[in-house]
């Protein structure tokens, strides 16, 4: 869980632990009785990792630019 927070925090989101655990098992539950949402979620997940990955990149990016420009 750690890593979903940090990464929604980088983002400018804050989300309290009850509702993230609420929500993870809400959602584990639907995986659990619709198997096809899984591939939905997997999918999200995904993107979500994708663009936090790409904008902390360019964070650092632009970072390292200031220092030497």
């Amino acid at each position: 869980m750690a890593v979903v927070e940090r990464g929604l925090r980088k983002v400018g989101i804050t989300v309290s632990k009850p509702v993230l655990a609420t929500t993870c098992i809400i959602f584990g539950l639907l995986v659990i009785i619709f198997s096809e949402l899984l591939q939905w979620i997997v999918g999200l997940f995904l993107i979500t990792q994708g663009m936090l990955i790409l904008a902390d990149y360019m964070k650092l990016k632009r970072h390292q630019a200031r220092l030497t420009g």
